[in-house]
């Protein structure tokens, strides 16, 4: 995600043994409605009214992107 133009990385995750979620390993794993879904709450969830938007999704990230954005935090 890129917010007033900088990187605002939103990372998904699964809590571990979770009854539910344990099939999702990726986000290629969701269905695309849902994902759609993210992406929409991402790119309103800060809206003000009469404002124009400065936030936008280029991609949906994998798995390993996530793991390097994590690594990098710790850098």
């Amino acid at each position: 995600m890129i917010d007033h133009g900088e990187a605002d990385d939103k990372i998904l995750a699964v809590v571990a043994n979770d009854g539910f979620w344990s099939h999702v390993h990726d986000m290629s794993d969701l269905p695309p409605l849902l994902v759609e879904r993210f992406r929409h709450y991402f790119l309103t969830y800060k809206m003000v009214g009469g404002e124009a938007s400065s936030v936008s999704i280029d991609a949906v990230y994998d798995r390993e992107h996530a793991h390097r954005v994590i690594e990098a935090i710790h850098r």
